[in-house]
């Protein structure tokens, strides 16, 4: 390519700095601090459309659940290791890749119980790295993982071998510890390294037991897998009745300070808190522990007395901005309210003004509702946050009326429109908002990337001596059932019968934030999908899962779409510069990385998604810009 040629040796001089800084994928969001950026620069605005695949590489795992089998979802974000690329598979094993051909160098076979699935599917997002700053040999670098059965595995980074010392011949089963609770821990997020410490949090299934397991977080030894720390988000008094609160998410790092923060989740049940009506402070927060110790240094919640199941889904971006003549070290954290907000890194206190709103009481008998709930002043909410039944969308008219008797149907008071025995609109959803897929930031910018999701759910709580499938869970729907509770709990994402969500689009948003003014410096409709068979305009947007990535020459790259895309936008307008075709929908969030000589590629994990109905494949596929040849 003639361009490629003409920009040849400023591309290799900017390649050989990145090199020479030692920038590299290190972690799940790029670093410990979750900033989802790399400073590469070879990719760019002139030459982002000569993008191809340079390689693919398919892990040999594949299900749609349909016999019996837990579906597999290919959400992993690899990281980069010396010239490999790092992955876990849905089935948990661990794959290291030649990072110029994606070649198998090894694989780590975890034995993974074939059965063992979570809300039906296997999946594992991210594997992490530790290096041993003072010694050579066998197992001085380590991955870890922590797998969806609970298990630690450690495993040493260039071969792939067990690494012996570590818990019990490599592996910690977390489910044999003390969790205070019922139920038993899964992992999808990979633990977080902290100097010479792994901090895992886990999940469990919602709404199943009002005492379900508490949210433990802990901390071990990443030579021995001994137990350093653990913290408890559960008060003490109230442990014997309530748990969750667990932080299943990415954790981030910050390694200057030795603290690691935590987004953390709701309390049981998610949408009754009847038996819970004391303060939880560390439920839906994001909390910082010291690292070595486990010791509280601040905690701030973005949800008091849940009962949404706005739990915080996404790693918290640790990042630094120009503020009021000060640089500032700041806390990101999206939620599933589509708010972001914005806490001194040092005090947990919000940089941005925010006010506690008054919101809706419940009538559900003898649950208290908080008065009030936080709300950040900026930046702007990036999803909608009221609708009404003259709001009610749908493809045709038939199908817009089917949808107004809906909304019309609900208990609908704007925002926090507390669960009811009626049914209650849940706007935004239970699924956000901003999901697990996190925020990009650009340092330089210091311009905040948000992808984000925009539909509308009900909520009902129906009397257990009252239910009835056939009566009371409608198609797409889903029920919990809250053992020991008096009700059965039935949600799901309302859609016209032509399978099109029952608020307008756009249904998904590309959002970029100025941090140092919580201003948007753009937004646009991100994402296509299908309705009713018809692929649908790009003005729509659309429902998506992952999340972005931001490089040093300004491009943002996101899969996320259920539309089987890799896309490129430029950071400064939000201007779709170039889309590349993917097997399957990539709902997954990608990583950049330079090969060992200087090649820039960009990787994301293809896997589709059973939940969304598409194609489904178990592929991870690298693009790079074409080989300059002489």
């Amino acid at each position: 390519m003639k361009s490629n040629l003409l920009i040849g040796p400023l591309l290799f001089t900017a390649c050989f700095e990145v090199l020479a800084s030692g920038a590299t994928w290190s972690s799940y969001g790029g670093t410990s601090a979750g900033e989802q950026f790399h400073p590469a620069v070879g990719i760019n605005r002139n030459n982002v459309r000569e993008l191809e695949i340079a390689w693919t590489y398919r892990t040999g795992e594949l299900s749609d659940g349909s016999d019996e089998t837990p579906a597999t979802l290919l959400q992993v974000t690899p990281i980069q290791f010396e010239d490999s690329l790092v992955i876990c598979t849905a089935y948990n094993d661990i794959v290291a890749l030649d990072a110029s051909t994606g070649r198998e160098r090894w694989r780590y076979r975890a034995q993974s119980v074939e059965n063992t699935g979570f809300y039906g599917s296997r999946y594992c997002r991210g594997v992490s790295l530790w290096v041993d700053p003072a010694t050579k040999g066998d197992c001085s670098a380590r991955i870890f993982q922590a797998a969806l059965d609970g298990v630690i595995h450690a495993v040493d980074a260039r071969t792939g071998s067990p690494c012996t010392g570590f818990g019990r011949d490599g592996k910690i089963a977390l489910n044999e510890l003390e969790y205070y609770g019922e139920g038993r821990i899964f992992n999808t997020s990979p633990p977080a390294v902290a100097g010479d410490t792994v901090i895992v949090g886990g999940a469990f299934y919602d709404n199943m037991f009002g005492d379900t397991m508490d949210g433990i977080v802990r901390g071990f030894d990443v030579r021995t897998g001994q137990i350093k720390w653990s913290w408890n988000p559960i008060p003490s008094h109230l442990s014997k009745t309530v748990g969750g609160a667990n932080a299943w998410a990415p954790l981030a790092v910050d390694e200057a300070r030795g603290w690691v923060f935590l987004p953390t989740g709701s309390p049981s049940y998610d949408v009754l808190g009847v038996y819970r009506k004391d303060p939880i402070p560390h439920a839906n927060a994001v909390v910082a522990l010291d690292t070595q110790t486990g010791e509280l240094i601040w905690s701030f919640q973005t949800v008091h007395h849940d009962l949404w199941d706005y739990d915080l889904a996404s790693m918290p971006t640790l990042t630094t901005i120009d503020w009021e003549g000060e640089r500032r070290d700041v806390v990101v954290q999206g939620t599933k309210q589509g708010l972001i907000f914005v806490l001194d890194r040092e005090t947990g206190e919000s940089i941005f003004p925010f006010e506690e709103r008054a919101v809706p009481a419940s009538d559900v008998l003898d649950e208290r509702a908080s008065p009030t709930q936080p709300v950040p002043t900026q930046p702007p909410p990036v999803t909608s946050q009221s609708i009404s039944e003259q709001d009610a969308w749908g493809l045709l008219v038939f199908d817009k009326l089917i949808c107004r008797n809906k909304l019309k149907s609900l208990r609908n008071e704007g925002m926090f429109t507390p669960p009811s025995l009626q049914g209650s609109l849940l706007h935004p959803s239970f699924l956000g908002g901003v999901n697990w897929g996190g925020i990009a930031v650009d340092p330089g910018r210091q311009l905040a990337v948000v992808n984000s999701s925009n539909l509308a759910a009900s909520v009902t709580l129906i009397p257990r001596a009252e239910f009835d499938r056939e009566k009371h869970l409608p198609d797409g729907f889903s029920h919990y059932e809250m053992r020991g509770a008096p009700y059965v709990l039935v949600r799901g994402v309302l859609r016209s019968p032509l399978g099109a969500p029952c608020n307008p689009p756009p249904w998904g948003h590309l959002t970029a934030i100025d941090l140092r003014s919580g201003d948007f410096a753009w937004q646009v409709p991100f994402g296509r999908t299908i309705a009713a068979g018809v692929r649908t305009p790009k003005r729509w947007g659309s429902p998506n899962q992952g999340g972005p990535l931001v490089t040093g020459s300004g491009l943002v790259f996101i899969g996320a779409s259920p539309d089987s895309r890799l896309r490129a936008y430029d950071i400064d307008t939000g201007s779709l510069l170039w889309e590349g075709a993917l097997p399957a929908p990539a709902f997954s969030s990608p990583m950049a990385y330079l090969d060992s000589t200087g090649r820039q590629y960009i990787v994301i994990a293809a896997g589709g998604s059973p939940g969304f109905e598409t194609e489904l494949d178990n592929a991870i596929v690298a693009f790079a810009l074409p080989e300059v040849t002489e």
